[in-house]
């Protein structure tokens, strides 16, 4: 079992949101069940979750923010020996496989709440810039004037993330010839 450095440092509200990772087996609770649901599949109580992560959003926000940081984990050992196009390449292939559908469903519907309500998601939203920090360095690594590379990275995740929703929403879409044009752009 992988576990988290929240559960290595015992806090209750991080040991919690472990037994909602492993009770979810990686996905998501969709944001039509109840919060009861969700405490019922987790072995908890409601009140337990209500009082660690405010709602059902709450508790949507936070499993997203500790998945996302164990998906950076895995892609930044994969972009030591990489370069920005294999990164971008990585990052697609890591949220499209079929798998991977509810959480990033469940990821715009938090950022739609987030868009609302920012300071209720303040840990989702600092987390959104992860990625971009990963692939500004690759890209740096590889020449690029820090500036150029910060703006790369955040023009190619916001292409990622937009492909991503398109992709949801329309699901018969053909993203791949899209990430292909983000990589020749990334090119110059």
């Amino acid at each position: 079992m992988v576990t988290s450095s929240a559960e290595r440092r015992g806090d209750a509200h991080d040991r919690l949101l472990v037994r909602l990772l492993e009770a979810f087996d990686g996905e998501l609770p969709s944001p039509e069940v109840s919060l009861r649901e969700v405490a019922a599949r987790a072995e908890t109580s409601h009140a337990l979750l209500r009082y660690h992560f405010g709602s059902l959003a709450g508790v949507l926000a936070a499993m997203l923010v500790e998945q996302r940081s164990r998906d950076n984990e895995t892609l930044v050992k994969a972009a030591e020996h990489s370069t920005f196009d294999d990164l971008v390449v990585a990052i697609w292939r890591a949220y499209t496989r079929p798998e991977q559908l509810a959480r990033v469903r469940g990821f715009f519907h938090v950022v739609g709440l987030a868009a609302y309500s920012p300071g209720d998601f303040q840990e989702f939203v600092d987390s959104l810039d992860d990625l971009t920090a990963m692939l500004a360095s690759l890209a740096e690594r590889e020449g690029r004037d820090p500036k150029d590379a910060v703006s790369l990275a955040t023009v190619t995740v916001a292409a990622i993330r937009g492909l991503l929703l398109q992709q949801v929403l329309t699901p018969a879409t053909h993203s791949q010839d899209a990430v292909a044009l983000i990589l020749r752009m990334s090119r110059g």
